[in-house]
């Protein structure tokens, strides 16, 4: 019998490439719940529609989530993952989160997708409302100037022109809009390892969960099997 693990963090805290390597390592299935608001991000620039417009909800009711083997976010069976890592669909999204309707929804889909074990699911919410009971809970952090110069440099990969300092003022406004929304804010559990990525590689960050996760299976006698 496996556990489930829960990842929370700050924007561009690096929760998704973590809990993705993570999840390899343990044989485990990966969500993204951040992609899945960056899915409605997208409808909602795909359409036209405001963050608040009763449509959009309407719409992301309608609508169909889930995940292709690789971890891509599948929207109505489509992978949409390319176009929803645009500097466009970055900005909208904390406003997207912050609609309690849609995050209702999407909780629930969540939900759904973890109701067994063996899951790691990654977001700003997951310890706190999502899977309240996981076994391992992880609170990811990382100083802002580190985080923007990861954001900066993913940019750069993709051919994206912004400078630091745009990025830094844009992931400081998203830690005070995710930490002061009225709905599920982003805040650590009591419960949950502290995790700071500022000065750690990605293989030291997954061996350190890895670890913390390994000591939970062996106190219950699970396997990854």
């Amino acid at each position: 019998m496996k556990i489930n693990i829960a990842i929370d963090g700050p924007s561009a805290s690096g929760k998704s490439t973590i809990a993705k390597a993570l999840a390899k390592r343990l044989n485990y299935t990966h969500i993204d719940t951040g992609s899945m608001y960056r899915a409605c991000a997208y409808l909602a620039l795909k359409h036209d529609l405001k963050p608040e417009a009763i449509e959009l909800v309407d719409l992301v009711n309608r609508s169909h989530f889930g995940f292709s083997e690789n971890g891509h976010i599948l929207l109505n069976g489509k992978d949409i993952d390319a176009k929803i890592r645009s500097k466009h669909v970055d900005l909208l999204t904390s406003t997207i989160a912050q609609n309690q309707a849609i995050r209702s929804t999407l909780v629930s889909i969540q939900q759904q997708i973890a109701n067994t074990k063996g899951f790691i699911l990654d977001g700003r919410d997951i310890g706190s409302v999502v899977l309240k009971d996981a076994e391992l809970k992880v609170f990811q952090t990382a100083s802002i100037e580190s985080r923007a110069k990861r954001r900066l440099t993913e940019y750069q990969i993709k051919g994206i022109d912004v400078d630091y300092q745009t990025i830094y003022d844009e992931i400081k406004l998203r830690d005070l809009q995710d930490q002061s929304r009225e709905h599920s804010p982003l805040i650590q559990t009591e419960d949950a390892y502290v995790l700071d990525t500022s000065d750690l590689t990605i293989e030291q960050s997954v061996n350190q969960v890895y670890e913390w996760a390994k000591e939970l299976i062996e106190e219950r006698g699970d396997t990854n099997d």
